[in-house]
């Protein structure tokens, strides 16, 4: 447990945990469509509100859509918490979950060129961000014998932590935690021709304000730039909800081409705000993904670095 937590945070973390473990339990007895649909509304309705996460999406929505439709924002509001349930005990279903992304082909304009990569063994990034269900495409890939590796921030709880984690190995490993070790694990995994997967959509203090959705955002490079240094391909690849709320596609896009870190991090931005465009309510706009008094602190803190 790490030490920051108080012993009153202790407690409340862990009874936390406790009731999501609860939860999930009674939605995993229940038969897939109505675990899914069900788990969707409680998250919407019931979790979103007390959390706060209904303020968190219209802060998003209002500061980078001021003009969004009030009608759209409240659609948007409902909706992306509903998803993000739906994305959760998908996951926890394991086994049952991989039987149903099992047949879904690969599509897109990149789909040949990953199926080609992967039968050459060669070293592939596919990146993503926390759309849709953005675990589709691994385990996908995982059953039918393709094993991504995946790189992944722990949560703040280390109660939910730890079967958050036991969730993703289930569907497959190996999983990297960020950190020093973690990283020299993934890219040992992926000098040897291995497929990883990234997550670029979080705010990251040590990042480059790229634009995302028309703002400033904290960008990590690192993916672009570890796929330069090995030679990998740098694939932005989703898991699309469909219309019915249960059924996926999987997109597969063309490689980033080789540039600059810059540059190609700028194009995987582009790429996750293109099909975010397309489908609004599947992006997690619960992301402090923008952070503009913080970011304008640390730019700040940057120019008088360089000043000095």
């Amino acid at each position: 447990m790490p030490k920051q937590f108080t012993t009153g945070q202790k407690a409340s973390l862990w009874l936390t945990d406790r009731l999501i473990r609860g939860v999930f339990a009674l939605m995993l007895a229940l038969p897939w469509n109505t675990r899914v649909r069900l788990m969707g509304w409680i998250t919407a309705r019931i979790i979103s509100p007390i959390a706060g996460y209904d303020r968190r999406i219209r802060e998003n929505l209002r500061h980078v859509m001021p003009d969004l439709p009030d009608a759209e924002v409240r659609r948007i509001v409902r909706a992306v918490p509903d998803n993000v349930g739906r994305t959760l005990i998908e996951i926890y279903s394991g086994p049952q979950f991989m039987d149903r992304v099992r047949p879904l082909p690969l599509t897109g304009p990149g789909a040949q060129t990953l199926e080609t990569a992967m039968a050459e063994k060669r070293p592939i990034m596919l990146v993503t961000g926390h759309f849709g269900n953005y675990m589709v495409p691994r385990a996908a890939l995982f059953a039918r014998g393709h094993p991504v590796g995946a790189l992944y921030n722990p949560m703040r709880n280390p109660f939910f932590n730890r079967h958050y984690t036991d969730a993703m190995e289930e569907i497959g490993k190996p999983m990297f935690p960020r950190g020093r070790k973690g990283l020299a694990q993934m890219l040992r995994f992926l000098s040897e021709g291995g497929t990883v997967g990234i997550l670029v959509d979080q705010f990251m203090k040590r990042g480059e304000p790229l634009n995302f959705f028309g703002k400033p955002a904290l960008t990590a490079l690192s993916a672009a730039e570890m796929a330069m240094k090995y030679d990998a391909l740098l694939i932005p690849i989703y898991g699309v909800r469909q219309p019915d709320g249960i059924g996926f596609e999987i997109v597969v896009e063309p490689p980033i081409p080789h540039t600059d870190p810059t540059q190609m991090t700028q194009a995987l931005n582009d790429s996750l705000e293109a099909i975010t465009r397309a489908h609004m309510d599947q992006w997690f706009w619960i992301h402090r993904r923008w952070k503009p008094e913080k970011l304008a602190k640390i730019e700040r803190a940057r120019a008088a670095r360089e000043t000095d």
